[in-house]
């Protein structure tokens, strides 16, 4: 069975996240695993060990209480669901944590808050949303505070015509599916490009031979402006989503991705953003 690994620091995006990765969990059939990252302060000296592994046990209890009495007043009748795990537990880097846990249980999909700020700063506990789409074992789901699984019909993933996309959508079509929603494959080349069509239809074939859905469309747009263009057009398809692959060499997505599309993300407000990491495919 998959597992759906759902980290929360208790504020208003992590309980839209929790919602989101609830409902998911039941569309995919998926245990749902929430987890707590805390951190312990730190004492130095030989005379403090006793208290200080009374303050772990302690402080760990006092977390886990915390985590399941968030988890119920949230979800509500659904808390005492056998496929909600909880899981509260120390480590300085929230993100080597989250890894950690993702790696033990063999996560299918993290999800994390995403706060609507305008500052990279402001996202989900600092840098974490970048730190894990770009080491996490498992592609990253970020949720803005009002994102909502109510009506999912379009999926969009933004592609670069290469190998390492078709994993991508595999993975992608085992969620779309749950909602049977279309994905719509988005490719925008510039003016330098003059293949465009010729790699569409390579993609589309090799993409037949791995994958097998029927809601699979795909759309080829032209322009510079490559940011703006997606961004219009997400909000024409009415998109539930929008997936993409963080890759290391150059490539249109390279431009738009990282640090400023996280950024640039936030304005599309109510859309969350699946990321999957190229090294993993």
């Amino acid at each position: 069975m998959k597992t759906i690994l759902c980290a929360t620091d208790y504020s208003e995006s992590s309980i839209t996240s929790l919602k989101y990765a609830y409902e998911l969990s039941k569309k995919l059939e998926a245990i749902l695993r929430v987890i707590h990252i805390y951190e312990l302060p730190l004492i130095l000296g030989l005379e403090h060990e006793l208290f200080y592994e009374e303050l772990k046990q302690t402080t760990l209890k006092k977390h886990t209480v915390k985590l399941k009495k968030f988890c119920k007043k949230i979800l509500v009748n659904n808390f005492d669901n056998q496929k909600i795990k909880f899981d509260a537990f120390e480590e300085q880097s929230v993100t080597n944590g989250i890894i950690a846990k993702a790696i033990e249980h063999n996560v299918f999909l993290i999800v994390i808050g995403m706060k609507n700020k305008s500052a990279l700063e402001e996202l989900f506990m600092g840098t974490t949303t970048i730190n894990l789409i770009e080491k996490a074992p498992c592609p990253v789901l970020a949720i803005p505070t009002n994102a909502s699984t109510k009506k999912v019909k379009t999926f969009v993933y933004a592609t670069d015509f290469e190998e390492e996309d078709i994993g991508a959508i595999y993975k992608l079509v085992q969620i779309a599916s749950s909602f049977n929603a279309t994905i719509k494959i988005v490719h925008i080349s510039t003016t330098n490009e003059y293949k465009g069509n010729m790699q569409m239809e390579w993609f589309k074939e090799l993409l037949s031979q791995k994958v097998n859905y029927n809601k699979l469309e795909f759309d080829l747009l032209f322009s510079d402006a490559i940011f703006e263009t997606l961004k219009i057009y997400l909000e024409g398809e009415n998109a539930n989503l929008i997936a993409l692959l963080e890759r290391k060499k150059s490539g249109f997505l390279r431009k738009l991705f990282h640090r400023d599309l996280v950024k640039e993300m936030e304005s599309f407000g109510h859309i969350p953003l699946l990321s999957f990491n190229e090294a993993n495919y």
